[in-house]
């Protein structure tokens, strides 16, 4: 598959604000309900978790202190899966926490790969390179 090494930042940046954008969403309908959720659901948990879904998911689309905001996303949905999800069944096709899980995966990636200086406004301040 050579003929993606020429595009591998463009789709590790196309990654990372696609993750972002849908990580955001799930906040922004726990705080205004704009998708079907709602504040009167909200309880102190919730909250704390919503407010990092939006803020964390907003910083790692538009990729500043993407490591740090990825990192805190990332435990943030490892702890949803074995605080909530867990419960429920030990495999997350039992549980409902595929979502957690993936999420948690896939934001623990973004924080070992950064934003790579592509399409985002840490540009060049990220070392790492994919």
């Amino acid at each position: 598959m050579k003929f993606l090494d020429s595009v591998r930042p463009q789709i590790i940046a196309a990654t990372r604000i696609v993750i972002g954008f849908l990580f955001a969403q799930h906040g922004l309908d726990k705080f205004t309900g704009v998708f079907g959720g709602g504040p009167d659901e909200l309880d102190a948990i919730l909250s704390v978790g919503g407010l990092i879904e939006l803020v964390g998911g907003v910083l790692v689309c538009i990729g500043l202190q993407t490591r740090l905001a990825a990192f805190i996303c990332s435990g943030t949905m490892a702890v949803a899966y074995f605080l909530y999800h867990q419960s429920y069944g030990p495999l997350p096709i039992q549980n409902d926490g595929e979502l957690a899980a993936v999420y948690s995966w896939a934001f623990l990636l973004l924080a070992a790969i950064g934003a790579n200086g592509v399409w985002a406004i840490e540009s060049g301040s990220d070392s790492s390179r994919a």
